[in-house]
């Protein structure tokens, strides 16, 4: 399951959708906005995303993690719109039948979904000057 929203992100209610009884595992992982980057101070970020491409390419991340690691359950949400330093910006979660298969799942799942899917980050500096850094 993946998501782009405007909603802040709960990541309590995301890992109540990853328990199952063939599971002995859960691994999740948490992005956080930072109040720095490259020796900047970062004051907020703003996202944009293609939600219909994300979910497509999304899908092939997840299809690809399954065909490697033995994952029962996969959810992801990335907020997009304006956030604040804190702020949870992405959730993965994967249940698996081993610590070593959720790990390895959650892991590829974060480390694609940062390069492959369209969405793009804006930095607002303390010196009022704003970066997109990973447009196309």
């Amino acid at each position: 399951m993946f998501t782009l929203s405007t909603d802040p992100i709960d990541p309590t209610a995301w890992r109540l959708q990853l328990p199952d009884a063939s599971a002995g595992a859960m691994a999740c992982f948490e992005g956080i906005v930072r109040n720095h980057n490259e020796g900047r101070t970062v004051m907020r970020l703003h996202y944009e995303g293609a939600p219909e491409l994300a979910a497509n390419e999304f899908r092939k991340i997840e299809d690809e993690a399954r065909e490697t690691f033995d994952v029962v359950h996969v959810a992801c949400v990335h907020r997009i719109g304006d956030l604040s330093i804190g702020d949870t910006a992405v959730w993965v979660g994967v249940s698996a039948s081993h610590r070593g298969d959720a790990f390895g799942a959650c892991r590829y799942i974060i480390d694609e979904t940062k390069k492959r899917l369209p969405i793009w980050k804006k930095e607002q500096y303390s010196d009022d000057e704003s970066i997109w850094l990973n447009s196309p």
